[in-house]
């Protein structure tokens, strides 16, 4: 089911303002994408459970001392995933998505940290389960991946958000690899949307009961509305906070904003949430540029 039209208007409005607004200001673009790397990589690995605090992950990949004992699993987690985005932004340009690509890409996160099975599928006898949900058997895997990206490939009219969302669905569902599926599914989401010319995005911690919900949707009923609502919500609010920093804008948190506004904090919270205003998160933060006022 594809996203809205008002939804497809909104994003259609700021993507121009965006592509109008970047232009000669790709170094600071990049600045952005380098600062959002701790939030990225904290965000995506929390949703797999991962005990490190936001504060934690960003001492990591600074090589700062933790202040607690941490597995060296998380502490690799981290910076593999970190060295994966990094990676990918700058092959977004240049390389098509291939199986070969993934494939490169599940190396990258997985290595020291199970090497075995680091940058291959799933092998025969090699299941593995979400919750209640068993993945396809292990033969099936290669031929189901093959398909997947050739639909996504060959689809030239479905809205970029609904054709992302449903390849993350179709991605998550086969489960290709024994460990690493989620997050290297959230890393070929941004790839693909940085290849269509959008900014990466962030799948939030916070919101991942929608996250999940989106992909209980689509087991029970083969519905992605859900996915592409969450994503959608996450690209907005990833332009939102481009487009105040190459508009120059001051920015100040939604609190101050609530009060100057003297508007009622759950209702802007709210909004924000649902980006009907523009705001962003830094660091887990709500923020908003001052043209707003």
């Amino acid at each position: 089911m594809p996203i809205t039209a008002p939804i497809r208007k909104r994003i259609q409005i700021l993507k121009k303002e965006y592509d109008v607004l970047r232009k000669d200001k790709e170094s600071l673009l990049i600045m952005i994408d380098e600062v959002e790397i701790v939030e990225s990589v904290y965000n995506s690995n929390a949703i797999e459970n991962s005990t490190l605090t936001l504060k934690e992950t960003e001492k990591i990949l600074l090589e700062m001392e933790v202040s607690r004992d941490v597995s060296l699993r998380e502490v690799f987690e981290a910076k593999n995933l970190a060295r994966v985005t990094e990676y990918m932004r700058g092959k977004a340009g240049q390389q098509e998505l291939t199986k070969e690509f993934i494939l490169l890409l599940h190396q990258m996160l997985i290595s020291n940290i199970n090497d075995s099975m680091a940058g291959r599928f799933r092998n025969k006898g090699e299941y593995v389960r979400v919750g209640s949900y068993i993945a396809p058997a292990p033969e099936h895997v290669e031929r189901m991946i093959d398909e997947s990206l050739s639909l996504y490939h060959s689809d030239l009219e479905s809205h970029v958000v609904d054709k992302i969302a449903k390849f993350h669905l179709d991605f998550e569902r086969i489960h290709p690899f024994i460990d690493g599926n989620g997050r290297i599914g959230r890393v070929i989401m941004n790839y693909q949307f940085l290849q269509s010319d959008f900014p990466g995005l962030i799948i939030r911690n916070k919101e991942k009961k929608y996250y999940y919900q989106a992909f209980k949707d689509f087991e029970q009923s083969k519905t992605s509305k859900e996915m592409e609502r969450v994503v959608a919500l996450a690209l907005m609010e990833s332009l939102h906070k481009r487009l105040a920093y190459l508009k120059g804008e001051q920015i100040m948190p939604l609190a101050e904003y609530t009060k100057k506004r003297k508007e009622s904090a759950p209702a802007v919270l709210n909004a924000a949430r649902r980006q009907n205003i523009p705001a962003f998160r830094e660091k887990g933060i709500w923020k908003i540029g001052t043209s707003a006022l």
